[in-house]
């Protein structure tokens, strides 16, 4: 707790008060951490709010000895977002601390360039900058003691599920289970029903888990609903992968009421478009499409890649993240452009200025305001 507070209270008063609540809840987070709720959800008394534009700027200040963040921009139709029938979406696998640290040997990055203490700044800062209306996250290790205390402050509601057996507690000093973390604005969408699901292959109950919200935008009474997810990874588990998006699409076709609900799911799928699990949801009866494809010249091919890392066996350039969203509902109207392979560098990711293997996605949707054409 000290390292993480050495480096704020040094940026004056203003961030002294800034994080005083939120020193509290951390001091709170560690009974709940050991109590079993904390695999689903924990919710904590209410805090001051946080102006995010203040909490940006002191990331930006604790982030100051680092290199500068690489630039990012939309490609496709500015929206208004003043209207009720836009929102944005962010998917994100944010690599686990103890991952990083522990287990993925990342073997060109620098052991300083993952340390949470600065690590954890670099992660809020994408956050802040784009501001989401909803937050997917995966490979969430730190949602007790960092994420679910800002979100929260910042007018998020927070949901978690933490996986039966996290690689995470096999790493020593580890900060607890890695998970699924599903935020959304509560100005902006109210809660009309939570599912947590343990995805299962068959029959068998898998470590993979699942997240599904119904959510009601409060301006205009439509209802939708957001999922995030994490396959299994790893070659060789392409039909297990299979498996467990056949029981999602099972889960989500029953919260859907069989598509009547506009769906987005969002998730690091650990499978290449030519993989069966991402054939499965293109041809879903959910009617689903992927929401990337926005940025390729046909509007039909997926980027190149979502994640981009060095490990021991050797360089690795995937697609396997993705947002899938109900295509005669929903519209995209613009996606956040990825980095290029010259922005990454020849150490790749992640690095003193990206935080995880995993590029982040965000999309801007809109609503087909017409509610007799949602299917």
């Amino acid at each position: 707790m000290f390292s993480f507070f050495s480096i704020v209270c040094s940026m004056g008063n203003s961030t002294s008060r800034l994080y005083s609540a939120l020193a509290k809840t951390l001091s709170s987070t560690a009974a709940i951490s050991q109590h079993p709720d904390y695999l689903e959800e924990s919710e904590h008394g209410q805090l001051d709010p946080l102006d995010p534009k203040d909490l940006l700027e002191e990331c930006q200040v604790a982030l100051q000895e680092r290199p500068a963040r690489l630039h990012r921009e939309f490609v496709g139709q500015t929206i208004d977002f003043s209207s009720p029938h836009t929102f944005r979406v962010m998917q994100w696998n944010i690599l686990a601390q103890a991952l990083g640290e522990g287990k993925d040997n990342f073997v060109k990055c620098p052991l300083e360039a993952l340390k949470w203490e600065e690590r954890k700044y670099l992660i809020l800062e994408e956050i802040l900058m784009y501001r989401p209306d909803v937050l997917c996250l995966q490979e969430v290790d730190h949602y007790f003691d960092t994420f679910q205390p800002l979100l929260s402050r910042l007018g998020y509601h927070c949901t978690f599920l933490a996986k039966p057996w996290s690689p995470c507690l096999d790493v020593e000093r580890n900060n607890g289970p890695d998970g699924c973390a599903f935020f959304f604005l509560q100005d902006r969408f109210q809660l009309v029903s939570s599912a947590k699901f343990r995805l299962s292959a068959r029959t068998l109950k898998t470590n993979q888990v699942a997240i599904a919200e119904v959510l009601q935008c409060k301006e205009t009474g439509r209802v939708l609903c957001f999922a995030v997810t994490h396959l299994k990874a790893r070659s060789g588990w392409e039909r297990f992968r299979l498996a467990q998006g056949t029981d999602l699409l099972r889960n989500l076709e029953s919260v859907t009421q069989g598509a009547q609900i506009p769906l987005v799911i969002c998730g690091d799928f650990n499978a290449e478009p030519t993989e069966e699990v991402y054939k499965r949801f293109a041809s879903s009866s959910l009617n689903l499409n992927s929401a990337y494809k926005v940025l390729s010249d046909d509007g039909e091919t997926e980027p190149p890649y979502t994640t981009w890392k060095i490990r021991p066996t050797g360089e690795s350039c995937n697609t396997l993240d993705y947002i899938w969203y109900s295509q005669h509902a929903l519209k995209v109207n613009a996606a956040l452009s990825l980095l290029t392979e010259e922005q990454i560098g020849p150490n790749r990711l992640p690095s003193f200025n990206y935080p995880s293997d995993h590029l982040s996605l965000v999309c801007d949707f809109s609503l087909n305001i017409d509610p007799d054409r949602l299917l």
